[in-house]
């Protein structure tokens, strides 16, 4: 879905938030892998708990990110609505060595998982 009408304040928010390179970060994450937890930011971003957490719910209070609970984990996700303008925005940074660092980490830890996940998939085959 994307935003029907782009008003003043939807810009603004939109810009505030990239206005702090944490924020950046977190976005240009969540726009390449649509789910990730605290954990996951804090992981890939080398922050501290708190100050992931912080930035991640000052990206949700301005309507860019979303939330779902699973069990004992909370995932957050760009804003469908936002994602198009958000991508724009980042193609200006694509080639940032900070923002290419992160991609960088998460495609491994991703990969770790799905070779995780296929180990134990393997191994309730077996026994």
């Amino acid at each position: 879905m994307k935003l029907k009408k782009f008003s003043l304040l939807i810009g603004t928010q939109i810009f505030k938030s990239f206005s702090e390179e944490a924020r950046v970060r977190i976005i240009q994450l969540l726009l390449e892998a649509k789910d990730l937890t605290i954990s996951d930011l804090v992981l890939i971003l080398d922050f501290t708990q708190t100050k992931t957490s912080r930035h991640v719910a000052y990206l949700k209070n301005t309507g860019l990110v979303k939330s779902k609970k699973l069990d004992q984990w909370v995932f957050y996700s760009l804003k469908e609505e936002v994602i198009e303008i958000v991508s724009k925005m980042l193609i200006f940074l694509q080639k940032d060595p900070q923002l290419l660092k992160d991609l960088e980490v998460y495609v491994i830890m991703d990969s770790n998982r799905e070779l995780a996940m296929h180990k134990v998939k393997t191994k309730e085959l077996r026994g």
